[in-house]
């Protein structure tokens, strides 16, 4: 009896299930920066504490990641996206489009607190201005207020290299030396390139491309 041929991998830019992880990855980052702008404010009742704008950030990004992480991902930040791919974990469509849908995420979370907030309380947008090195993290977090207050800094481009270069480093270390796939290379490429197996598009979570590689 001849073996069953392998089911036919299917781009996944043409599915559903991606055009949703898309649309998630903008509200996302939306809320994202519309919560975290806001906790760093300079409020007339009580100035935020540190401590109180870091449990902001790390909250709201538990919330996102349980309200969206099983459709996208939730990454609502490049560096992750970008370090996502380096580990050979996504499309180079995928990451593309989620780092545009971030940055334009950015830009419109910080448009509406801009628009809704006090001009004596929001200032500068809270543009990096969190203690010693403006604790950005993220660069969409440090181009959305830029964008909305007009003003890029000459330091701006060290909110994008340092947190995608130590997010970059940190995926290679993990997904080539610590736990490595045993993927081929056809396989790795399939992944860059975003074929997935049809029958994921009904999966409950989205999970990596090399998950969805294994038959």
């Amino acid at each position: 009896m001849a073996a069953a041929a392998p089911p036919r991998r299917q781009q996944e830019l043409f599915t559903l299930r991606f055009t949703q992880a898309l649309a998630c990855e903008f509200v996302a980052t939306v809320i994202f920066i519309f919560i975290v702008l806001g906790s760093a404010f300079k409020w007339p009742l009580q100035l935020p504490s540190v401590l109180q704008i870091s449990m902001a950030f790390g909250l709201t990004i538990g919330t996102l990641v349980q309200a969206f992480g099983h459709v996208s991902g939730s990454h609502v930040n490049p560096a992750v996206t970008i370090a996502y791919f380096v580990g050979n974990q996504i499309s180079i469509v995928r990451s593309v489009l989620y780092v545009v849908l971030q940055l334009l995420g950015a830009v419109t979370g910080a448009g509406i607190i801009y628009s809704v907030t006090p001009k004596d309380v929001r200032h500068t947008l809270a543009l990096n201005d969190i203690y010693y090195t403006g604790c950005s993290l993220n660069p969409a977090r440090s181009f959305g207020p830029a964008v909305i207050m007009g003003k890029f800094s000459g330091a701006h481009w060290v909110f994008w290299l340092g947190p995608i270069f130590g997010a970059s480093v940190a995926s290679v270390v993990y997904n080539y030396l610590l736990y490595p796939q045993k993927l081929s290379i056809g396989e790795r490429l399939a992944i860059v390139q975003g074929f997935v197996l049809p029958e994921d598009e009904g999966r409950s979570t989205p999970g990596t491309n090399s998950e969805r590689l294994r038959t």
